[in-house]
């Protein structure tokens, strides 16, 4: 099999631009509902957001790659980062590599892409690691990088990369196409289009001996935030997780060929609902700031602390919902107070109450947006499946 860096037009990427036209448009008109909407809420919220937004992401670009990290570690690492308070807790180096990872990207977004930032970031990424030959800068191993799966003994190749030897060529291709496309520029390329054509792009080249599919996706939210104008914020990494398996299965369809015209409608889809989500995330910060004004002076110290850690596990809350056990845990209330309290915040619609006795479960009554898969038709248009996940 010919990869697509192999081809002899690699790599000019042909698509159809028609059927990309309204995901472009839907988009751009939801990067200003986002703008619109962050305005209605004060500095606490928009500090919220931002860690929210930036810790999620960097949870979920490491959980796609199989990598589970510490929650609390990466808000705290970012909340330093930013000159926001913060614990003082111990923050090991996978959490903080990858914290000042998506904090760079946030304040680098509209700079230019280069060499000494794509390796920064590898440094960042690979903080802590001690089996990698090359650390902060591109691979160099004779050996074929190789995406595999399956037995040792009988294993399936799912692409194949270019020769350690090509990479630093085929970088400063790389980097000279973002920075040509981009916006303002005589080639520049719609938003959702140049994202996609530069995740693919770099993973095509896998130009690290590992951390390409972490790095990949924040090159594409760059790309994104150029394109908006401000950091995007979006929920991209999040909304891979979801649907992970398409993921692969998507560039895996994309690596033997240069016209992508399905990688790109898939690529599409997935942003608009990543976009959605965050928006979904300021609204509810705005919801929690007007039921917070409602309760003002309602509430004593125990249950705003309460309502403020649920607060902080954003639109999805605790999992199970939060019952009386962890009530106490947070607040150190007694059984019997537990019980007065919760009782008392469903009664002033705080919360809202399922189930009974031990089986008792609470969430925020504030309203959720069910976000649901969308997916580009073949004429373009935006598809919304039912189910929620």
């Amino acid at each position: 099999m010919n990869w697509n860096w192999q081809q002899t037009d690699w790599p000019i990427f042909t698509w159809n631009r028609a059927r990309l036209a309204l995901a472009e448009q839907e988009f751009l008109v939801g990067g200003g509902v986002f703008a619109g909407t962050v305005k209605h809420l004060g500095a606490a919220e928009r500090n919220q957001l931002t860690i929210e937004a930036m810790s999620t992401e960097a949870l979920t670009t490491s959980e796609i790659e199989g990598e589970i990290l510490d929650r609390a570690s990466v808000q705290s690492s970012i909340q330093k980062q930013l000159g926001l308070a913060a614990d003082n807790r111990r923050v090991a180096p996978a959490e903080r590599g990858v914290a000042e990872m998506m904090v760079d990207l946030y304040r680098t977004f509209s700079m230019p892409l280069s060499d000494k930032m794509l390796l920064e970031w590898h440094r960042m990424l690979m903080s802590g690691r001690q089996d990698l030959t090359d650390f902060g800068r591109y691979r160099t191993s004779n050996e074929p990088m190789q995406v595999v799966s399956g037995a040792a003994g009988s294993p399936k190749i799912h692409f194949e990369a270019p020769p350690s030897t090509q990479v630093p060529s085929e970088m400063r291709r790389f980097i000279e196409w973002f920075n040509h496309t981009a916006p303002g520029s005589a080639a520049a390329l719609p938003a959702i289009t140049r994202a996609g054509c530069a995740h693919l792009y770099f993973e095509s080249i896998h130009p690290f001996e590992d951390g390409n599919g972490r790095i990949g996706r924040a090159v594409a939210e760059k790309s994104l935030a150029q394109s908006l104008g401000q950091p995007s914020l979006i929920a991209l990494a999040t909304t891979i997780l979801a649907r992970r398996t398409n993921y692969y299965n998507a560039l895996e369809a994309a690596n033997n060929k240069n016209e992508i015209t399905a990688w790109l409608a898939w690529f599409a889809g997935t942003t608009i609902e990543a976009q959605r989500r965050t928006i979904g995330l300021v609204e509810f910060l705005i919801d929690k700031t007007k039921l917070l004004d409602r309760l003002r002076g309602q509430l004593n110290d125990r249950q705003q602390k309460a309502l403020l850690r649920l607060f902080r596990e954003g639109p999805e809350g605790f999992k199970g919902g939060l019952s009386a056990g962890k009530y106490s845990t947070i607040t150190g209330a007694s059984p019997a107070t537990t019980t007065r309290d919760l009782a008392d915040l469903t009664e002033k619609g705080a919360l809202i109450r399922t189930g009974e006795r031990r089986h008792a479960r609470y969430a925020l009554s504030v309203a959720t947006r069910p976000v649901q898969r969308i997916s580009l038709g073949k004429r373009g248009e935006l598809i919304e499946e039912r189910q929620r996940y």
